[in-house]
């Protein structure tokens, strides 16, 4: 019988370390073309807001699934989680439905593990200094995650609502402080995450030192940006997925139509470089920028290690669904 797993149940097995490593075979068995995994389908249910189905097949690694999940930005006020959703787990050789389970932390965790990802593959040797705008749930599991493939004696941080950056700030503790502005948040800092819920660029070019390495990882749909078309254009640009990019991403899809760069500007792949295929960083003076929109492998070889933990230490409901 498939298993019913909860939030609970995902953060009792689910570790950042591990998922750290599922998410580096994922992205390079994506860019080997070892996944079938079509650019997500997405319902505009309403400004900024919308649903959207993410399925994945990985051959080599033998995981099918499939992630739902809704992005609704008035869910704030409510106090519910802005982005929500479920992901099913199949069997891939009898279709056989394996596991139901939460969706939001997988997508909370994923996000930020492979952002420490570009960070171990992309940042200059020795950076020390993390900027952070944002202030939310992202904010606080990448301070996790980049903690795992770097020593920052400096993490700034950045919010426009004064509250959640205190709180922030207090929750996360030293080396973490607060930054007056963005533009001080992102000066000098060695990595930049930009973690809001900005559909405007957040972000000037004139900000980032040469030698940074910026992530984005929100504004995923073509008519949002997060960041300053001359920042994408300046820096080495990379991409979870250079056809998803192509479609999804505003930072990309308006600076092509705008003339800024070809659209061979986001032709490489983090999974290309994880696996050794293409360089990445090539000199320490050269300013890198990885545009995350998020990838169904990611989330379906999630729930598959979150599904073989949760076997093997008993956790889950199993629920019938056939007599």
């Amino acid at each position: 019988m498939p298993l019913w797993l909860t939030e609970e149940d995902v953060r009792a097995v689910l570790t950042m370390p591990a998922l750290m490593e599922t998410m580096e075979q994922a992205l390079a068995a994506f860019s080997a073309g070892d996944v079938v995994q079509p650019v997500r389908t997405a319902l505009e249910m309403r400004e900024r807001t919308f649903f959207a189905l993410m399925p994945a097949f990985d051959k080599v690694h033998d995981v099918l699934g499939a992630k739902l999940v809704s992005v609704v930005p008035e869910n704030a006020a409510r106090g519910l989680a802005t982005h929500l959703a479920s992901i099913s787990l199949f069997d891939p050789a009898t279709g056989e439905l394996r596991a139901v389970m939460d969706g939001r932390l997988i997508t909370e965790m994923r996000t930020a593990a492979v952002s420490a990802i570009s960070v171990k593959y992309l940042a200059r040797r020795g950076a020390s200094r993390l900027a952070i705008l944002g202030s939310g749930i992202q904010a606080r599991s990448h301070v996790e995650a980049m903690r795992l493939v770097a020593e920052f004696t400096e993490i700034r941080a950045w919010s426009p609502t004064p509250q959640h950056l205190r709180t922030f700030v207090e929750e996360m503790g030293a080396p973490v402080r607060a930054a007056a502005s963005a533009n001080e948040a992102v000066s000098g800092a060695d990595v930049v995450l930009l973690a809001t819920n900005s559909v405007t660029p957040a972000i000037e070019d004139d900000w980032v030192g040469e030698g940074a390495h910026v992530i984005a990882i929100g504004a995923c749909r073509p008519s949002q940006r997060e960041l300053a078309p001359e920042l994408v254009a300046r820096g080495l640009l990379v991409v979870d997925s250079r056809d998803a990019a192509r479609q999804e991403s505003g930072d990309v899809v308006q600076g092509i139509c705008e003339g800024r760069f070809p659209s061979e500007h986001a032709a490489i792949e983090l999974g290309d470089i994880v696996a050794g295929r293409v360089p990445g960083r090539t000199g320490d003076r050269q300013v890198t920028v990885f545009k995350s929109l998020g990838l169904a492998i990611e989330d379906v070889a999630a729930a598959g290690m979150v599904w073989q933990k949760a076997v093997q230490s008993g956790r889950g409901m199993a629920v019938a669904l056939q007599r």
